[in-house]
């Protein structure tokens, strides 16, 4: 069965925008004091692809001993995306990202599956001039699985149609609860019984490769 989809995550994946996002989570924990600022840094580093209000809740939680208030995670959410935007402006694309869309924009329907928010995802890829390539942005919530299988039944394909690329465990999960094809990148997923690169200078040929069989 050919190849009739390409499902990208973004952070790590189209962007090299992880070191942002890992120093905006340090920024929020840093008042609290260096261990809780390396806890909360790791916890995100162990989740990558999970959504980052679930990472607040879970700072609330296991840092400060107490539940997160609606309150209090939208003021997290909001320091956040201040602390993440001009970095996020700022940072690289991922080698070899721009080209592989050029290769295959018009011939495969495109998406993204991330767990951002669906509204910062799209105005961030929009700066970066690669929203345009996209068929569907899709962000949190919900999950990155559900989002998966939504995008699936968007395009009207079956999995086995289907290629994710990306690079975290959710990234990894959803693409087995969803029963697609997928293609790590980065050192997080390095050693895996997929394929795997640490960019995207060979996805290209490797998608060559499922369209014709």
């Amino acid at each position: 069965m050919s190849l009739r989809c390409l499902v990208f995550d973004c952070d790590g994946v189209l962007l090299d925008s992880v070191p942002a996002k890992a120093e905006a989570f340090a920024r929020l924990a840093r008042p609290y004091g260096k261990d809780a600022e390396k806890r909360f840094v790791q916890f995100h580093e162990d989740h990558g692809g999970v959504s980052r209000y679930e990472k607040f809740a879970w700072f609330y939680k296991e840092i400060l001993g107490k539940t997160i208030t609606p309150e209090d995670s939208q003021t997290c959410g909001d320091t956040f995306k201040a602390y993440c935007r001009e970095e996020l402006r700022r940072c690289q694309e991922i080698k070899g990202a721009r080209a592989v869309l050029e290769d295959w924009y018009g011939r495969l329907p495109l998406y993204v599956c991330s767990g951002a928010p669906e509204e910062e995802q799209r105005e961030i890829l929009a700066e970066h001039d690669l929203a345009r390539f996209f068929d569907g942005i899709f962000g949190s919530p919900p999950k990155k699985a559900i989002l998966l299988q939504n995008i699936l039944a968007q395009a009207g394909i079956s999995p086995k149609e289907a290629l994710m690329i990306g690079d975290a465990s959710t990234d990894l999960d959803a693409a087995r609860a969803a029963g697609t094809h997928f293609y790590g990148v980065g050192q997080l997923l390095r050693g895996g019984d997929y394929p795997w690169a640490m960019d995207l200078t060979e996805l290209s040929a490797y998608i060559s490769v499922l369209h014709n069989t």
